[in-house]
């Protein structure tokens, strides 16, 4: 089992926003990673507490991440942190070494991991 890590932005609480950016991230996470919704034991989900029009793991299910557990949560409520944040960790079925992991930072939380991805703008 590996464990990959995942956050994108919003530019406000609208569903289709929220579910259009975690399904980007999720197909983004599974292309870089080489696996599918059937390789995914469970994702758990954040949203920072300015989000709350609907669940991201709506967008995972849309994706037939259906036999997976799912769950969602409130980011903690830090001063300054980064708001209209999805966070998501991603457990997974694979033999892959964790050194070859992908994880996924794109728009507005590619801040939160300079290290790891160039920042994928709103399209």
């Amino acid at each position: 089992m590996r464990a990959l890590r995942g956050a994108t932005t919003v530019k406000s609480d609208d569903r289709e926003q929220v579910l259009s950016a975690t399904s980007q991230m999720l197909k983004q996470m599974m292309e870089e990673n080489g696996f599918s919704g059937r390789d995914v034991i469970s994702a758990l989900f954040t949203a920072t507490p300015d989000l709350t029009c609907c669940y991201p793991a709506e967008a995972a299910r849309n994706l037939g991440w259906t036999d997976a557990a799912l769950l969602c949560a409130a980011e903690i409520a830090v001063p300054g942190g980064l708001p209209r944040c999805l966070r998501v960790m991603v457990h997974i079925d694979s033999q892959e070494p964790k050194s070859r992991l992908q994880h996924v930072y794109l728009r507005g939380a590619a801040a939160l991991r300079p290290d790891l991805k160039e920042e994928v703008t709103d399209r």
